[in-house]
């Protein structure tokens, strides 16, 4: 059988700045703290996230209504 297509979406519900970290939580299947808590982590050591993040904010849309 096939299964239905995920989408990516920024959250709606589960937001603190725009929903990006809770979209892909949600599309996971993960704790949005956790995701958070990763791209915290990659701000502090990497670096590049909060490029990344932007970008997400941008091209990631909003989860419809």
């Amino acid at each position: 059988m096939d299964q239905p297509s995920r989408r990516l979406y920024r959250s709606r519900t589960e937001r603190r700045i725009s929903g990006v970290c809770g979209g892909i939580a949600d599309y996971f299947n993960v704790d949005p703290t956790l995701v958070r808590l990763l791209f915290v982590l990659g701000l502090l050591f990497v670096g590049g996230t909060f490029w990344a993040y932007i970008i997400l904010m941008i091209v990631i849309p909003e989860e419809p209504l």
